[in-house]
């Protein structure tokens, strides 16, 4: 590895002022996600020679402007890395290239594959499923603030139909690494999404549960 030490003073610094920004954005984009991918980047930057600050900013930054915009949030959070200049003095420019450009690489519904192994790292990490009550509660949460008026039975089939386009047998989020954390969790929701009745039932049964 190309530096396996965390910058002290960056990692005060993002924990400070970056990760509060997070408030803006709706659960699914929250701070907890946020820390989730930094976990998960760092873990799989340990088989490759990668500098674990960039790792450690692209997955701190991925998220920020999704507020703004969810289908050019990372554009607009890559654009936020770079005009922040307190964090210049951590990087040199070609190191900050290299952190834009994953960034903007990152989403699961991207046309083309990173430009380099750090936009691969987070946006592998980036494919999270914890359980299957997560991504649920995250999609229909997006639901309520985006698809207003929508009724209750609208709502849970867009969380079907979401989750079934991006994570099913043919969905399109893509992971580039090797990635066992990934791949079980995955097939677990796969076949979950299988059975669309039994999925619809759960879905009713978190929202029910959550008291969304």
């Amino acid at each position: 590895m190309i530096n396996d030490k965390l910058n002290e003073e960056l990692k005060e610094y993002i924990e400070k002022n970056i990760f509060p920004l997070y408030s803006r954005n709706e659960e699914g984009h929250s701070i907890k996600h946020i820390k989730t991918v930094i976990r998960r980047s760092l873990s799989l930057a340990k088989d490759y020679d990668v500098d674990i600050n960039l790792v450690y900013t692209i997955a701190a930054y991925h998220d920020l402007g999704h507020y703004i915009d969810r289908k050019t949030h990372e554009i607009i959070s890559a654009k936020m890395f770079i005009e922040d200049e307190n964090v210049k003095k951590f990087f040199t420019e070609e190191e900050r290239k290299t952190i834009k450009e994953a960034i903007e690489d990152h989403r699961a519904s991207s046309d083309h594959e990173p430009r380099t192994i750090y936009g691969k790292i987070v946006s592998s990490a980036d494919r999270t499923i914890l359980d299957i009550e997560t991504p649920i509660k995250r999609t229909y949460s997006y639901g309520l603030s985006h698809y207003i008026g929508w009724t209750k039975e609208q709502q849970v089939e867009e969380v079907y139909n979401h989750l079934n386009s991006k994570f099913g047998r043919n969905g399109y989020a893509k992971v580039y690494l090797k990635d066992p954390e990934y791949d079980e969790s995955l097939e677990k929701l796969r076949k979950a999404l299988d059975d669309k009745e039994g999925f619809i039932k759960k879905v009713y049964e978190v929202i029910e549960k959550e008291n969304l």
